[in-house]
């Protein structure tokens, strides 16, 4: 980080570029637009992370500001370091700031923070994942006196665990944001959090992005040279320790032996590349498994795959598996998070043990082999997508959330 310690970096390398229960019903945005018709202007907020790599919390939030009524919530990014791709991507429509801390323990930062959220008159600051933006963010938004401060989170213990540091900040926050009932329940059993400041809002794609398209499939196939009728097996995750890859590779040698002319995707990218390519070389996979690195037109290439695969040790509620099941792609993953909420046994798809790469690996074959079993499950991973996990109602869900706390403390 080119950044001197007695440097500002909000005016040195900072631009701004141009200008939760369980919130599941239409009616949440009304609800928003009638708390916030009191206030003659849109909540100023600023999303508070890290960075902004190409991954599932980031698209994640790239959806949310854009799917915003620009009437009830005013959105802007803030990156404790670099913006990273999708920041660069979103700062073409969205003021996104950057390079706020020099190192881990630079604690100036809640300075630069503190006069940045004055600056920008910002009234509400949302944090995003655990670690330290959850931490300084939130003591920069109390000294700047954000009306509203909430912390998204988005995983589940190791290595997304909050930590005692930041549950000292439980009494400064308004809300913690779940992404589904089960970790909700996380919340408030393991990372103790009160239940009444936890609030439970779903993740939400865009279902008409994220949809079959036959002509999509055959095109995609032929670009990455893949045979019209050969299975596809595909991940979506970013190459870390947690989303065990390595287990995928696995699963993909087990399904290999049986049906031998499938073929494995790998989307994604990330410190655990050497390993995974090793473990493909040990399984002597290299003319099955491709690894495409992160990818912008996921879209396009879930219409490609078959059946997806998900391999992680801990997850909530994984966008890619919303995307997946929107794309009429049968899930097979491990039992971890909320997924079994999403992912239903012999509805949606098939959860499996964690680790255990020879029932996925059976899971699989079954749904390769029994083409009827595939389309009707295919089928009702779409509907349920549609009914539960909309990108709609996920942005209704913040604007409700947000604009209900403002309109609360605006009150006192």
């Amino acid at each position: 980080m080119n950044l001197t310690l007695d440097q500002d970096p909000v005016r040195a390398d900072t631009t701004c570029e141009s200008d939760c229960e369980l919130l599941d019903r239409s009616s949440s945005s009304i609800e928003a637009s009638q708390i916030h018709a009191k206030k003659t202007k849109p909540i100023r907020t600023a999303f508070l992370l890290t960075s902004m790599p190409v991954g599932g919390a980031e698209t994640l939030l790239v959806n949310l500001v854009r799917g915003f009524n620009s009437e009830i919530i005013k959105p802007q990014i803030v990156c404790l370091k670099e913006r990273g791709p999708l920041g660069e991507e979103i700062a073409a429509d969205f003021p996104v700031a950057s390079r706020f801390i020099a190192s881990k323990w630079d604690v100036r930062v809640v300075e630069r923070l503190r006069r940045h959220f004055v600056r920008e008159q910002i009234e509400a600051v949302v944090t995003v994942g655990a670690g330290d933006k959850m931490f300084w963010g939130r003591i920069a938004a109390k000294i700047a006196r954000v009306p509203v401060i909430c912390s998204a989170l988005h995983s589940t213990g190791w290595p997304d665990g909050v930590g005692k540091a930041n549950r000292l900040l439980t009494k400064i926050t308004d809300a913690f944001i779940a992404v589904a009932q089960s970790h909700g329940k996380f919340l408030v059993d393991f990372e103790r959090f009160p239940e009444s400041k936890v609030a439970v809002i779903p993740n939400g794609i865009n279902t008409e992005r994220f949809r079959p398209d036959l002509e999509v499939r055959s095109r995609v196939r032929r670009e990455l040279n893949l045979p019209a009728t050969a299975p596809v097996i595909g991940i979506v995750a970013a190459l870390r320790p947690e989303k065990n890859h390595e287990m995928f590779v696995e699963v993909a040698a087990r399904v290999q032996r049986v049906v031998r002319d499938s073929q494995f995707l790998i989307i994604g990218e990330g410190p655990e590349r050497a390993k995974i390519e090793a473990a493909i070389e040990k399984h002597s996979l290299q003319y099955q498994v491709q690894m495409l690195g992160n990818r912008s037109d996921t879209h396009r290439l879930l219409s490609a795959i078959d059946v997806f695969a998900l391999t992680s040790h801990n997850e909530a509620n994984p966008v890619s598996i919303l995307e997946a099941l929107s794309t009429e792609v049968p899930v097979v993953s491990t039992r971890v998070g909320s997924i079994a909420e999403t992912v239903i046994d012999g509805e949606t798809g098939y959860c499996v043990d964690p680790g255990d790469a020879q029932s996925m690996a059976e899971r699989i074959q079954e749904l390769i082999l029994d083409s009827k079993k595939h389309a009707t499950i295919g089928e009702k991973g779409r509907q349920r997508v549609q009914k539960h996990g909309s990108l709609q109602s996920m942005v209704a869900g913040y604007e409700e959330l947000i604009s209900r706390i403002y309109a609360s403390k605006k009150s006192r």
